[in-house]
C-alpha cells in the first residue's frame, strides 16, 4: 500500500475539475452483446415511471428489534435502490429525458429515509441507540456506503440534467451520513480494522463516491488514505493462497468493491495509485477459476451459494489488468439474475455495463485439482465427456466469516449439481447472526456431511480446528487427510479422530469414486456414533448401498452392514431466500462396547450412470 505522502501527491497532482471516467454510455447503448441487457433495463424503466416509490413505514422498521426477521423491510429498501438504478441507466443509455420525474422522486425519497443502514445493522432498541457512538443516521454499514456511493454517481453522470435542488441535498445528506462520522471523528468504525467483506465494501463504496464528489483535493487525500488503511485490513484477510474463507459471493462482494475502487482511484490518478499491483491481489482474483464447477456452479462452503452468475465486468477487468484466466461465464448477469441479492446491486450493473469483454463468454471451466492450504480447501474436477464431475472437502477452524461448524465437509458433484451437497446459507435473520446462529441447520455441523460422536456436534470457536496431515495429488486423484479430533468438545471422549479421503478417477471407463476412511479413538466406554451424509436428492435405501439419483448422474454408496444401520431423516429448514427446503441426513449409526474402543468406518462413493 501507499503511503499518506504518496498518496496526497497524485492526488493534488490531478488536474481542477477532473472527475471519475465516466463510461461511454452511448457507445454501449449500441453494443451488441449488452442488448439483452438494455433491453431489461429498459422495462424495469417503464416499470418504475409508472409506479410509486415503495413505502419504508415504521412498521417495517421495527421488525427486526420486535421479531427479528429483515425481509419486510429489506425488500422495499432494496426495490427503491433498483428504481433509481435502472431509472438512471434508462436515461443515460437512450439520452431520454422522459424519466427525470419519476427518478427525482426517487433520489428525494432516499434522502428521507431516516437511516441508510439496514435495521439489522442498528443498534438494536432505543435504548441501545442512543448509547452508540453514533446515530442511527450517521451508522455507516455496507448499505449505507452503498447508497452513498450509487446517489454520488448518479450525480456524477447525469450532471445538471437533474434539478440542482437533488445536488445540493444529495451531497448535504453524504456530507452529514458520512464524512462527519467516518473522516472527522478519531474513532473508527469497526469495519476499518475488518479482515472481511465489510471493510471493502464500506471503504469502496465511499471511496467511490468521494472520488465522484469531492473538489478539495487535500480533503480527498485525508479520506483515501483512511480508505487505503482498511483495505490493508481487508487483504490481511487472504492467506498467500488468495482463497476466500467467506465463499463466491462475498469474494465477488468485498473483493469486487476492493477492485471497483482500486480501478477508480488509478484511473483519477492517471496510474500513479494502483492498488492491484501486488502479487496476493492476482492469487485472490484467481480464486473463482479455483472453485469454479462449470457454468453458474460453485463450492459453496460457509453461507455461499451453490450457483451464482460471476459479474462479467468484474471478471474482465481482472483478465485485463493481471493477465489472469477467465473462470466460466455463462453470460452477462441479467436483471432477473442479480436478484440474488435481492436487489439490482448498482456497482455491479454499471461495471457489468462498462468492463464486459464478450470473448470471455461461454468458455468451459478447466479440469484441474487445486489446494488452497490457508483455508485447507481441496479441489478435484474432471470431465467425462462434457459433464464435469467434481469432489471436494475442506478442513480449517470453526471460527471462519460466516462459519458453519463444518470441519471435515464435502461434496460430491456430477453434470450440474452436488449429490452429496454443502446447503450454504440459511435465512439471514436476527439470531442466526447471534447466539443462536447454531441451533440452525444450515450453519450447524448437524446440517453437513460430519459425524455426531456420543452425542456430540463440532463446536463453534477457533479452538475447534482441523490439521491437515497430508495432501498428495497423483495422476487422475488425490489423497487429503485431516486430524479432526480438536473440532469436537471433550464429552465426545475422543482421543482421536482421523479422516481421510482418497479420490480416484478412471477418465476412460468414466468411473470415479471415493473412499471416505473414519479412525476413531475412545477415552470411554460404551461410545456411540452416528455418521451423517447430507443431500439435497431423496436417497434410496438397500441393504448395503445407497443411492442419490440426480439429474445428470447417480452416485451409490456401500457400507457394511455388519457395522452400521442405515436410515434416512428428513428435515426442512428455511434457505437464505425464504423458500422451506428439505434436507435429506443420511445416518448411519454404530455403537461400541466396552472391548472395542476403536473403530474404522469405510464407506465407498462411486458414481454411476454418468
Amino acid at each position: 500500500m501507499y503511503s499518506f505522502r504518496q498518496i496526497r501527491e497524485a492526488l493534488v497532482s490531478v488536474a481542477p475539475g477532473q472527475k471519475p471516467v465516466e463510461p461511454d454510455f452511448k457507445g454501449l447503448a449500441r453494443a451488441p452483446h449488452l442488448q439483452t441487457l438494455i433491453k431489461e433495463i429498459r422495462a424495469e424503466a417503464e416499470s418504475a415511471a409508472g409506479t410509486p416509490t415503495p413505502d419504508l413505514p415504521f412498521s417495517l422498521f421495527q421488525l427486526f428489534e420486535t421479531q427479528g426477521t429483515r425481509l419486510e423491510f429489506e425488500t422495499p429498501y432494496f426495490a427503491r435502490r433498483s428504481r433509481l438504478a435502472v431509472l438512471t441507466l434508462a436515461t443515460l443509455l437512450d439520452e431520454t429525458a422522459a424519466y427525470l420525474p419519476a427518478l427525482e422522486n426517487e433520489i428525494w425519497e432516499i434522502c428521507l429515509e431516516y437511516s441508510w443502514a439496514l435495521p439489522a445493522h442498528l443498534p438494536v432498541g432505543v435504548e441501545e441507540s442512543r448509547s452508540a457512538r453514533v446515530s442511527p443516521r450517521q451508522t455507516v454499514d455496507l448499505f449505507a456506503a452503498e447508497t452513498a456511493h450509487q446517489l454520488a454517481e448518479t450525480l456524477n453522470w447525469l450532471g445538471n440534467r437533474l434539478n440542482p435542488w437533488l445536488d445540493y441535498r444529495v451531497r448535504e445528506e453524504i456530507e452529514q451520513r458520512f464524512y462527519r462520522p467516518l473522516f472527522y471523528d478519531p474513532h473508527h468504525f469497526w469495519w476499518e480494522s475488518s479482515t472481511m467483506n465489510w471493510a471493502a465494501v464500506c471503504s469502496g463504496a465511499v471511496g467511490l463516491a468521494a472520488l465522484s464528489l469531492e473538489t478539495d483535493r487535500e480533503r480527498l487525500a485525508g479520506m483515501v488514505e483512511r480508505i487505503a488503511r482498511t483495505m490493508e485490513s481487508f487483504l490481511e484477510g487472504f492467506g498467500e493462497d488468495g482463497g476466500c474463507p467467506e465463499g463466491i459471493n462475498y469474494w465477488t462482494y468485498g473483493f469486487g468493491y476492493f477492485v471497483y475502487f482500486a480501478e477508480a482511484l488509478r484511473d483519477f490518478t492517471s496510474g500513479q495509485l494502483d492498488l492491484l499491483e501486488s502479487p496476493r491481489v492476482k492469487n485472490i482474483a484467481n480464486f473463482p477459476n479455483t472453485i469454479s464447477l462449470g457454468h453458474t456452479n460453485w463450492v459453496n462452503y460457509s453461507d455461499a451459494p451453490a450457483q451464482l452468475v460471476l459479474e462479467t465486468g468484474l471478471v474482465s477487468r481482472l483478465v485485463e489488468r493481471l493477465g489472469i484466466a477467465a473462470p466460466a461465464l455463462e453470460t452477462i448477469p441479467g436483471l432477473e439474475k442479480s436478484r440474488d441479492h435481492p436487489r439490482f446491486r448498482w456497482v455491479h450493473l454499471t461495471r457489468n455495463l462498462a468492463w464486459t469483454d464478450p470473448t470471455l463468454l461461454q468458455q468451459p471451466t478447466p479440469p484441474g485439482t487445486f489446494y488452497l492450504p490457508n483455508i485447507q480447501w481441496v479441489i478435484s474436477r474432471h470431465y467425462f465427456g462434457s459433464k464435469l464431475i467434481a469432489f471436494s472437502a475442506k478442513g480449517g477452524h470453526n471460527n471462519e466469516p460466516h462459519n458453519h461448524n463444518d470441519l471435515g465437509q464435502f461434496l460430491l458433484f456430477a453434470g450440474d449439481e452436488s449429490l452429496l451437497c454443502e446447503l450454504g446459507s440459511g435465512l439471514y435473520t436476527r439470531d442466526y447472526f447471534r447466539e443462536n446462529r447454531y441451533t440452525y441447520l444450515h450453519p450447524s455441523s448437524l446440517g453437513h456431511s460430519v459425524p455426531v460422536i456420543n452425542g456430540q456436534a463440532q463446536e463453534v470457536g477457533a479452538a475447534h480446528f482441523a490439521t491437515v496431515l497430508e495432501e498428495r495429488e497423483f495422476e487422475n486423484g488425490l489423497v487429503f487427510e485431516l486430524d479432526l479430533t480438536e473440532a469436537y468438545p471433550a464429552e465426545a471422549r475422543l482421543e482421536k479422530f482421523i479422516r481421510r479421503f482418497e479420490w480416484r478417477v478412471q477418465p476412460g471407463e468414466n468411473q470415479a469414486g471415493l473412499e471416505l476412511t473414519d479412525r476413531f479413538t475412545f477415552s470411554g466406554e460404551e461410545n456411540s456414533l452416528g455418521e451423517a451424509f447430507i443431500s439435497l436428492i431423496q436417497p434410496v435405501l438397500g441393504p448395503e448401498k445407497i443411492s442419490w439419483q440426480g439429474r445428470q448422474g447417480r452416485l451409490a454408496l456401500s457400507f457394511d452392514p455388519g457395522k452400521f444401520s442405515a436410515r434416512v431423516e428428513a428435515v426442512q429448514a428455511l434457505a437464505k431466500d425464504g423458500d422451506l427446503i428439505t434436507v435429506y441426513r443420511v445416518w448411519l449409526d454404530w455403537r461400541s462396547t466396552a472391548a472395542n474402543p476403536e473403530i474404522t468406518g469405510h464407506f465407498r462413493f462411486r458414481f454411476e450412470d454418468i
